[in-house]
């Protein structure tokens, strides 16, 4: 008997019912798992943080991770709310404090036990009043932060002599003097001067919004459309960050932006992410979670979102970030207060700057 033939005849044969047996298995079955995520168009970008993350996060966990853009982040809590338990979306990122009780009472997010003892995030107050700021502790167990910044009016210092430094001097600027802001309908920036001004004034934020009314230019539905229109020389200052003016220092070698200091302070916004009760890949979306406090995701975000990391990584911030203005006052309102009066306070804006 010849041993050679006998081997590869089952060689042979082996090979047929492997290939038999692949057949049968369903190409989904053999493709790496999705990770599907919703966010807001500036992160989704190709100048933003997710091909960066995406990079970085499928060398990690062997997946494939997509990201889908809204046009800012309440359009994404808007979309998984229209989709419900369908929705595709395993995790929502870019949500901030401000509106994360409006998501947590859909009742479409599962919470986390993701530890949080590594975040490093500036102590706060509820108004400029407060006798005393309180230290940032992590107690939510619902949404996870990965960045933070300060909402600030930016400006070009070739363009602009007197810079306001209170919202009474913005209102005293000549009728000509123009700024362009976000719909705090659909924007976490709009959202927050809402709150920022809230939370200096309380009952007296119309009067305030009825001065400042004659210089707004237009009202944009996100942040990148107001953004697009101040640098084409449309307004004069742009509702925006503290820490914008590193994108055109760092990636620009441009020192020519600046944002304006209020002495009153300036509030702060706070983005977070949240994993679906619907997703069926929660282990990979938890797994993502606990990457957003690793250096390796933070590192990327101060030039790639233009924002503070909310650890303080081995790395540090990128030279250009210790130049920028650090507000005197950090201010943040309760969510559940933000929640319940949210409404009304936006109404009030409404009213205000119609008249």
């Amino acid at each position: 008997m010849n041993f050679r033939i006998i081997p590869k005849k089952f060689a042979i044969l082996f090979a047929a019912l492997s290939i038999a047996f692949l057949s049968t298995i369903s190409p989904q079955a053999q493709e790496k798992p999705m990770l599907t995520i919703y966010t807001y168009d500036a992160f989704a970008a190709d100048w933003g943080p997710a091909p960066k993350v995406k990079k970085a996060f499928e060398e990690f966990c062997k997946c494939r991770l997509n990201f889908i853009a809204a046009d800012s982040s309440i359009g994404a809590l808007r979309k998984v709310q229209l989709e419900g338990s369908k929705t595709k979306a395993d995790i929502v990122l870019g949500l901030d404090t401000n509106i994360a009780e409006a998501a947590r009472l859909t009742g479409l997010f599962a919470n986390h036990d993701i530890a949080t003892d590594s975040l490093s995030i500036p102590a706060i107050k509820s108004s400029p009043t407060d006798n005393k700021a309180t230290s940032t502790v992590w107690g939510d167990n619902t949404f996870l932060p990965f960045d933070y910044s300060y909402f600030a009016f930016v400006y070009n210092k070739k363009k602009i002599q007197k810079v306001p430094t209170s919202f009474e001097e913005l209102a005293s600027m000549p009728d000509d003097f123009k700024i362009v802001i976000q719909d705090p309908r659909s924007s976490t920036p709009g959202l927050g001067l809402l709150l920022w001004i809230k939370a200096i004034y309380g009952d007296d934020a119309t009067k305030i919004w009825q001065s400042i009314a004659p210089n707004i230019l237009t009202i944009t539905k996100g942040w990148s459309d107001a953004y697009g229109l101040f640098l084409k020389g449309e307004a004069d200052m742009v509702l925006s960050y503290t820490t914008s003016p590193a994108y055109h220092l760092i990636a620009e070698q441009d020192s020519d932006f600046a944002s304006a200091q209020f002495a009153t302070g300036h509030y702060m916004q706070i983005e977070v992410a949240g994993i679906l009760k619907s997703s069926k890949n929660k282990k990979l979306a938890n797994a993502f979670m606990k990457f957003m406090l690793t250096d390796r995701f933070q590192n990327i975000i101060p030039t790639t979102n233009w924002t503070y990391p909310v650890i303080n990584t081995k790395q540090g911030l990128p030279v250009g970030f210790n130049s920028l203005a650090v507000p005197s006052v950090s201010l943040l309102m309760d969510g559940k207060q933000i929640e319940t009066h949210r409404k009304q306070w936006i109404d009030e804006w409404l009213l205000a700057i119609k008249n």
